[in-house]
Formats: structure tokens, C-alpha cells, sequence
């Protein structure tokens, strides 16, 4: 009960001050961009001694999963909502059974009940293509998963792309070089399921031989390792919590709460959406929305309609979009691309 009066609270006050932002000119258009930050700044080594490699000027960092060992980092500071985004090089070659991932999550504090949004790259076969997986957990609804997945329209080992997550009170949206390609809007209907509860940044490369790559039916092979994945450009914007274990009062968050909702990211526009839509009906390969074999309900955030379901399975999988031969051909970004060479201690 009190999680929904904050939240009730907290969308009245962002609403109110958003709009009277837009009216006296602070609309998001006339925002800088958001500040890219070293690693060293908002990052810290999680795990895997030795798999984390800086560059010298700290602005790039490579993860790297051999036989060994995979390798992480998490942000400095837990956020209560925020935008948080990287450019991030995937392996190049083989890498079935390789995940790398970036995503939110409070697991670490909230066994039972935990919140996480995900970016989730899954490797496959030398000559197959990268797929994108994104997830929404909230109060520990992994029987629950809300998984989509998508192919890309460049290949995400050539160069750097941009991936970045957009957290606020109301809705979640799942951005690739400044393009939409997913959004979740809060619904009464789902309770706890939204994710409402402070939480960290991570960045991962692992071992996920038991289900990465066609239900785990092509495993890791360590003689393409070391597998390197590639992160720069880091943004962590959001308010800063200093105890992940108490959501913060309206007051604490108010100033970086509207600061988010005025930004350009946070604001859908119609060609945003129409942007968003046409990169799901051309690379969207499943989504939860129309997998009635594993739900017989739709979720309340489904926007579903009878014209776009009779291009799905009932199991989820889209009739229209299917995994290609990987061919060589000039890597493209949805909106932003590049990374220049750097050099690493």
C-alpha cells in the first residue's frame, strides 16, 4: 500500500511539473545530451579477475569469457528510475552458448522479489545471426518472464551500437540507436509485476550453454575463446539511492524525476512510435503478447490487435520474421553507429 501512494503520488507531482516544463519552453528538443561518463566514474569490476580489461583514457572497457571464467561490472550507485545506456561490440565469429547482457537489476538485495529490465545478446553459430532478448521482471515474477527477441539490421560484432534503457514510475522503453523498439506502459492489472524498487547497472559476458542458443542445443565452444565483448559510452542518469533496500521519497527524487521526463528520450513522439513499429514488424521474431501456449491471458501492457496476431504462432513466434543466413553486408545502426580503436593497458 504504501508503494502505490508513492507511485500515485510521484505520477500526479512529475505530471504536473512536467507539463508546466513543456508550457515555459523546457521542452525535451532544446536538452543537451545526456553526459557520457568514463567507466571509472559510474562502474566498478564485479567479477571475473583479470576478464576486464580498461582502456588507458578509461572510456572503453572490454569483457572477455574464456574456459576460466566470465566477467562483469555494476554501476557505483542504485538508481531509482533513469536512462542508462552504452555502446557495446559484441564477440565476432562463433560464439554459440555466449551471452552478454546489460540490464537493471536488485537481485542481489531482493532475493525473492526481485526486479531486473534486460538486454540480453545471445551468440549463435559461426554464419548465424546475433538475436536481442528483452526482458521486464517486477517483485520477483520470473514465472512470469515477458520476453521478446529480436534479430538486428547490422551485424552488432563490426561496431560499437547503442543500447539503452528508459526507467520511469510509468512506462519502460527499450531503445537501439535511438530508436524505440519496445515500450511497456505501468497498468493497474499488473501490480508488483512493473519493477518499482531501487536498482543497480550491470554488464555481463557468460556462459549460457544450457539454453542460449536453440534451447541449449549448440553449446560454448572454447577453442574460438576468448570471446570480447566491447563497452563505451556510458550514461547513468536517474536518482541516485543510498539504500537500495528503501524507495526513496517523492522529494529525494522530484528534481532528477522531471529532468528525466523532460528529455527527449522520455517522450514518444508519433514518429517514434511509427519508428518503433516498423522495427518490430520487420525483426521481432517472438514476443510474450501473443504466446498463448505459455499464458492463457494476455498481460494487461499487451497492445495486441486481431491484424498483427495472424502473423504470430500461438506459441509466440512470428510467422513473418525468421533467423537468415548471416551475409556480408555494411554494418548499418537504427540510428547512431561507430567506435574508433582504442588502446588498453
Amino acid at each position: 500500500m504504501h508503494t502505490q501512494i508513492f507511485m500515485s503520488r510521484l505520477i500526479i507531482l512529475l505530471v504536473v511539473v512536467a507539463m508546466a516544463a513543456v508550457i515555459t519552453g523546457a521542452a525535451a528538443s532544446y536538452h543537451a545530451s545526456p553526459p557520457i561518463i568514463s567507466f571509472d566514474e559510474g562502474y566498478s569490476h564485479l567479477f571475473g579477475e583479470g576478464n576486464l580489461i580498461k582502456s588507458k583514457d578509461r572510456r572503453t572497457v572490454r569483457l572477455k569469457l574464456d574456459r576460466y571464467s566470465g566477467s562483469g561490472f555494476i554501476s557505483k550507485d542504485s538508481y531509482h528510475h533513469g536512462y542508462f545506456s552504452a555502446k557495446i561490440k559484441l564477440p565476432r565469429g562463433y560464439t554459440a552458448g555466449v551471452v552478454v547482457a546489460f540490464y537493471l537489476s536488485n537481485g542481489d538485495a531482493f532475493e525473492h522479489n526481485h526486479d531486473e529490465l534486460d538486454f540480453e545478446f545471445l551468440g549463435d553459430r559461426k554464419g548465424k545471426e546475433w538475436r536481442i532478448q528483452t526482458n521486464v521482471y517486477g517483485n520477483g515474477s520470473t514465472s512470469r518472464g515477458r520476453e521478446e527477441r529480436y534479430l538486428l539490421p547490422f551485424d552488432p560484432s563490426e561496431v560499437a551500437h547503442t543500447y539503452s534503457i528508459l526507467w520511469t514510475a510509468n512506462s519502460i522503453i527499450f531503445y537501439i540507436d535511438g530508436t524505440p523498439i519496445r515500450e511497456v506502459i505501468r497498468h493497474r492489472e499488473m501490480g508488483g509485476d512493473f519493477p518499482s524498487k531501487p536498482m543497480y547497472i550491470y554488464a555481463t559476458i557468460w556462459d549460457g550453454s544450457a539454453w542460449a542458443t536453440e534451447g541449449g542445443k549448440y553449446k560454448v565452444n572454447y577453442k574460438y575463446a576468448p570471446f570480447i565483448t566491447e563497452f563505451s559510452d556510458f550514461i547513468l542518469r536517474g536518482c541516485k539511492v543510498n539504500n537500495i533496500q528503501q524507495i526513496p521519497s517523492v522529494e529525494d527524487c522530484v528534481e532528477s524525476e522531471v529532468e528525466l521526463l523532460t528529455e527527449d528520450y522520455a517522450i514518444m513522439t508519433p514518429k517514434k512510435r511509427s519508428a518503433m513499429r516498423d522495427f518490430r514488424e520487420k525483426y521481432m521474431t517472438y514476443t510474450v503478447c501473443y504466446d498463448a501456449v505459455r499464458y492463457s491471458t494476455t498481460f494487461p501492457e499487451c497492445d495486441n490487435s486481431p491484424l498483427e496476431k495472424e502473423n504470430f504462432w500461438e506459441w509466440g513466434e512470428s510467422k513473418v520474421v525468421i533467423p537468415r543466413k548471416k551475409i556480408k553486408r555494411k554494418s548499418r545502426s537504427v540510428g547512431n553507429t561507430g567506435s574508433g580503436r582504442q588502446s588498453y593497458m
